[in-house]
């Protein structure tokens, strides 16, 4: 199965972000067990990037991103997923858009995001951190 990590996920892992880290980190490691594969984009990636830089600098952030990428899948956001949140009208935060049709696009079951309101016109499930540990994580 398939799970999408919104950046807000990922941020909480590199920063110890608590109380989300608590879920989170143990979401993160179910990366590659079992028949789980947990998806993020190269955007949610960049925007944990530069929040793990301003918390850790440079050489520490660059070695927690090529960790988190060597073990996450990256699905496409490229022009499909980008045309169709421009279409989309109920759209009006274009990243959310873009992750949501990442997610979409990449057959993913559902999104985890502690932001569930960002995700207002989604037709997927959304769940945040600890609901998702509860009802995924065994």
């Amino acid at each position: 199965m398939k799970y999408f990590l919104d950046a807000n996920i990922l941020i909480s892992v590199l920063n110890k972000e608590y109380p989300l880290f608590t879920y989170t980190s143990r979401i993160l490691s179910m990366a590659g067990k079992g028949n789980t594969t947990l998806v993020t984009t190269n955007i949610c990636l960049a925007i944990a990037y530069y929040f793990a830089e301003k918390k850790h600098g440079q050489d520490l952030a660059n070695k927690k991103i090529r960790l988190l990428a060597e073990h996450l899948e990256i699905a496409d956001c490229g022009e499909r997923e980008t045309l169709s949140t421009v279409q989309n009208k109920k759209i009006h935060d274009f990243e959310d858009g873009l992750q949501y049709y990442a997610a979409l696009h990449a057959n993913c079951a559902c999104i985890v995001s502690s932001n569930l309101e960002d995700f207002y016109f989604s037709e997927m499930q959304v769940l945040d951190p600890e609901r998702f540990y509860r009802t995924h994580v065994y």
